[in-house]
């Protein structure tokens, strides 16, 4: 821009200066011309005087460099000419000429000619004398171009003058002009001292600031939604460009792919290169849309793969991540659970009947079939405490809405004790119960939690041991702790011991009666209650199970 201004600067005062001297001299010229022409018609007009006094002899003795006369007669010979010396013997006839035609037609007539060299103009004026002659006089002056040419020497040092006072003038009006506009703060436009002329232009930088940050304002608030949006996803949400660039990636799926913000710019292969995923995002990218599942961590993922496109054009590509382990365990245990169900039932219906069918054909004898009898009543006995269970499971799972009351824990451990009394007997099991606590919970399912404990208690321990429930109550919560001195259990079953059907010791079980459900319902109990359950155990030295429920 400063460059600009100087060469406008320079440029303007020199074709102004150049002007300014064609005008001048073409000015000056028609000034000294108009002089001239009158000192011409003067000094006519005195010749003229003269030479009506005196005649020829006047022209002959005159003797002037500047003008020059001629005098002609009506028939346009030229009777004497000041020049030339000569008269009509020697010289062109006049009659023709324009100054002469006129003077004889009017009394006076002028004109001007240039001669062909075009670096001078000749003027002339003629006049009618007494006689009828025509006396005219004339006087050559040099053209504006030959005042030019003459000029040019002095002309060209001072327009070279011109030229440098103009290129450090415009320089430093070039830098002046241009100075407020750097200083210019277009942060705080309106804050500037500058130029009137730009009060406009600032208006209009602050009004374009306002509404700049109006809509920064608004993208950062969308971009703080949408990020407090997505770090809050359970689910993994990675955005990929056109070119698969990560550009944006939440906590969940940083978490998946071992990955920080850091990879957010990066190609996608740099994070995960899994070849199964890679050619999903690119059957994704063909066909616009793919799923895989991806084993990572421990967990299984379902990825749902989306490509976004505008007008045909692929803008880039949508990577969501569903953690599917529960739904993966509830279905592995489900198909547990059917199987188990089924073998449970298969195994005492089996018996039931064949135990039918040899009383049926007559082979049991007669003194054995009590013991048949009794057999069946069992294994009936134990098909039914199996189907209590499952439909308890089931109830548990429907989370139905169940009443809640002030439950006292120590009664309910008391109760429990005194149904399974003869079951202690057998086995020679001490039940004892120690302190007090109060909880607003579900009676029914408080008292199968610690039954079921206490059953556990007794059929795996050891002869002579015991089993001791002990209630502790705080301020915002109630354990309970329920201590046996039984077998114990080894450290690499302690974590499954509450699923369903789950034994460690399958043939100590059914000998001992159980349907592998009993911990499986004390653990959707105690969820139900929201509550917490933990397992200590060591093998030989007994098992002790601790449960805290929010009061």
């Amino acid at each position: 821009m400063t460059w600009k201004i100087f060469r406008s600067i320079l440029f303007t005062s020199l074709i102004i200066l150049l002007a300014a001297l064609l005008m001048t001299t073409a000015i000056l010229h028609d000034y000294f011309s108009g002089i001239q022409e009158d000192e011409l018609r003067d000094e006519l007009n005195i010749a003229a005087v003269a030479v009506e006094s005196i005649g020829l002899d006047y022209l002959e003795k005159l003797s002037s460099d500047r003008y020059r006369l001629t005098w002609v007669e009506p028939s346009g010979d030229v009777l004497y000419d000041t020049h030339s010396k000569t008269t009509a013997d020697t010289m062109d006839n006049h009659a023709e000429r324009e100054e002469i035609k006129e003077a004889f037609a009017t009394g006076i007539g002028s004109s001007s000619r240039y001669s062909t060299t075009l670096t001078e103009e000749t003027l002339y004026e003629a006049k009618k004398l007494s006689d009828g002659t025509v006396l005219r006089i004339s006087t050559s002056y040099s053209t504006t171009g030959a005042l030019l040419l003459g000029l040019l020497q002095p002309v060209c040092f001072i327009i070279f003058l011109a030229a440098i006072l103009s290129g450090v003038l415009a320089d430093r009006m070039a830098k002046r002009i241009v100075e407020p506009l750097n200083k210019l703060d277009l942060e705080h436009p309106l804050e500037n001292e500058a130029y009137e002329e730009l009060s406009p232009l600032l208006h209009n930088i602050h009004y374009l600031h306002q509404k700049i940050d109006r809509q920064m304002n608004t993208l950062k608030h969308r971009q703080d939604e949408f990020d407090h949006i997505t770090e809050n996803m359970q689910e993994g949400l990675v955005l990929l460009d056109s070119e698969d660039i990560i550009l944006s990636i939440n906590p969940a799926a940083m978490t998946l792919f071992s990955a920080d913000r850091h990879c957010i710019g990066n190609d996608f292969l740099l994070v995960d290169r899994q070849p199964d995923l890679i050619n999903a995002i690119r059957q994704a990218q063909t066909h616009g849309h793919d799923e895989i599942l991806l084993n990572r961590n421990a967990h299984t993922y379902q990825c749902d793969i989306s490509c976004i496109e505008i007008n045909g054009v692929r803008h880039g590509t949508v990577l969501l991540l569903f953690d599917i382990t529960a739904k993966e365990e509830a279905e592995r245990m489900r198909r547990e659970f059917s199987a188990n169900v089924s073998h449970e039932l298969k195994t005492p219906l089996q018996s039931i009947i064949g135990s039918a069918e040899l009383m049926e054909n007559g082979i049991v004898k007669k003194e054995d079939m009590p013991r048949f009898i009794g057999h069946i009543r069992k294994e009936a006995t134990r098909l039914v405490s199996l189907i209590e269970d499952i439909i308890r499971l089931s109830q548990l799972d429907e989370g139905g809405s169940m009443p809640m009351e002030d439950v006292n824990l120590r009664y309910l451990a008391e109760d429990a004790f005194s149904s399974l009394e003869s079951t202690a007997r057998e086995r020679n099991v001490t039940l004892t119960a120690e302190g007090e606590a109060k909880v607003n919970g579900v009676r029914r399912l408080l008292y199968e939690v610690l039954y079921n404990l206490c059953e556990n208690g007794i059929k795996y321990n050891k002869e002579g041991g015991n089993v001791n429930v002990s209630f502790k109550e705080t301020q915002s919560d109630v354990s309970i702790t329920v201590t046996d001195t039984g077998i114990g259990i080894p450290a690499e079953h302690q974590e499954r011991v509450f699923e369903r059907f789950y034994r460690v010791d399958k043939s100590h079980s059914k000998a001992s009666g159980g349907t592998g459900l009993g911990l499986s319902i004390v653990k959707h109990a105690i969820q139900i209650h929201h509550g917490k359950i933990r397992l200590q155990s060591e093998v030989g030295s007994g098992t002790t199970i601790l449960i805290t429920l929010p009061k």
